[in-house]
């Protein structure tokens, strides 16, 4: 089978972001993202991300708005790379691809990042606190709402450890798979 959709998901700190704008280009394709849309909600009501998944668990119209865009998507019939939670879930012909890293690299990796992130941490320990709140509450709500177990492996065609792999590892696996 062929796919014209790759959806990646994964921890933060996996690289899923990183991995789905390389792999887009490498295969001249769109690059879409729910999570630039959620920091977009979130920036607009004045809250961080992980502040934004406790209010949507009170406020479906959240969840509604994020993941609504996959009734219509913005990028139409054309070969897309979707990095987002939940996209293996409304795209279900997509190639599913999950990534998981050691939660201590993903630490790591976002408190390196902290320009990019709405979040901003002291230090390591305390990325390392905000990651596993943040995957307690993303995995209770979605499911609560989808009744979807984020942590189930085998909803994916494709699970890849990128603790000890650089981005264009993780592509050229993604590609072989492909």
């Amino acid at each position: 089978m062929t796919h014209s959709i790759i959806t990646i998901t994964g921890h933060l700190g996996s690289g899923k972001s990183t991995v789905a704008k390389i792999l887009a280009e490498k295969l001249g394709w769109q690059y879409y993202s729910t999570g630039m849309a959620q920091r977009l909600i979130a920036q607009r009501r004045g809250v961080s991300t992980t502040e934004l998944m406790q209010l949507a668990i009170k406020d479906s119209s959240i969840d509604a708005e994020i993941d609504g865009v996959y009734q219509n998507p913005p990028w139409g019939q054309n070969p897309c790379v979707v990095d987002s939670r939940l996209a293996f879930h409304f795209l279900p012909d997509s190639l599913k691809v999950c990534l998981q890293v050691d939660t201590t690299i993903a630490a790591g990796r976002i408190f390196a990042e902290k320009e990019r992130l709405s979040e901003h941490y002291a230090d390591e320990k305390e990325a390392l606190t905000y990651l596993q709140k943040r995957h307690a509450l993303e995995k209770r709500h979605f499911l609560d709402l989808y009744q979807l177990d984020i942590t189930d492996l085998s909803q994916f065609d494709l699970v890849i450890d990128t603790t000890h792999l650089n981005p264009d590892e993780v592509c050229a696996k993604i590609l072989a798979a492909l």
